[in-house]
């Protein structure tokens, strides 16, 4: 199904998140010198877009999806990946991570927005009135206002992926 307008900028984001994941998954096995680097990485993105992302969600697309009892249990799920997604960036931005870490977050973190994508963004779109979608951009729009709309990539050395 085509991403309704409004979602659009999620959808953006979204991969955004996703294309860190493939990066740390074709990582692999990222070598001790090269953690702090990955860490700093996702640790950044977190900043930069994620936190802001998750935020919107929580403001914004949650509580709309909340009114379709259908999808509150999802929802449930959703809130309780952001609140483990935000520990696991919060030991990235802590340099704690491990090799692991970084894989199982890279796998977390994918699986959750596809979850989204695939399970709460189809059914909203399919439950909503084009009207309240509309209305869902227009505070989407302002709650991601601060978050960077780029994809950043690492200034990294040749040869140290």
């Amino acid at each position: 199904m085509l991403r309704a307008r409004s979602l659009i900028p999620l959808s953006r984001q979204h991969q955004h998140g996703l294309a860190l994941c493939v990066r740390i998954d074709r990582a692999l096995p990222i070598s001790e010198d090269k953690l702090a680097i990955w860490q700093t990485e996702v640790a950044q993105q977190f900043q930069q877009e994620i936190r802001i992302h998750f935020a919107a969600e929580e403001l914004v697309i949650f509580p709309a999806a909340r009114q379709f009892s259908e999808l509150a249990s999802l929802v449930e799920a959703l809130v309780s990946e952001h609140a483990v997604l935000r520990a696991d960036f919060a030991r990235a931005e802590a340099g704690v991570m491990s090799a692991a870490d970084l894989s199982t977050f890279a796998q977390r973190f994918s699986a959750h927005i596809r979850k989204e994508e695939r399970q709460l963004f189809e059914r909203l779109q399919e439950l909503m009135e084009p009207a309240a979608l509309s209305a869902i951009g227009v505070k989407l729009e302002d709650a991601l206002q601060d978050a960077t709309q780029t994809c950043s990539l690492p200034n990294l050395p040749p040869g140290t992926r």
